[in-house]
């Protein structure tokens, strides 16, 4: 079964087979999420996690390091080092 990828600022949904990355969903469908490196090393991809999280892998240590704890509670993650296994919505702040 495909996992259902909503990307809420666009309106794009992504369907792609688990485990999918969220950045290259993205990417692949053109849903507008701000990137830079692809690998973790920049922290540009950092979206909010709006519905599904319990659909995603483990954090990674390279979002440990944009990412704080608190932040990761709350729901945020780097889409380039999270794959969803199931259907999940998210959401980035735009930039200007």
């Amino acid at each position: 079964m495909k996992a259902r990828i909503t990307f809420a600022n666009t309106g794009i949904i992504a369907e792609a087979e688990p485990p999918a990355s969220l950045l290259r969903a993205a990417i692949r469908e053109k849903a507008g999420l701000p990137w830079k490196c692809g690998g973790g090393l920049c922290g540009t991809c950092r979206c909010y996690i709006e519905a599904g999280r319990e659909n995603l892998d483990a954090v990674k240590p390279k979002e440990r390091k944009h990412l704080t704890e608190t932040e990761l509670a709350e729901g945020w993650r780097m889409a380039c080092q999270t794959f969803a296994k199931g259907d999940v919505t998210l959401s980035w702040k735009a930039t200007s």
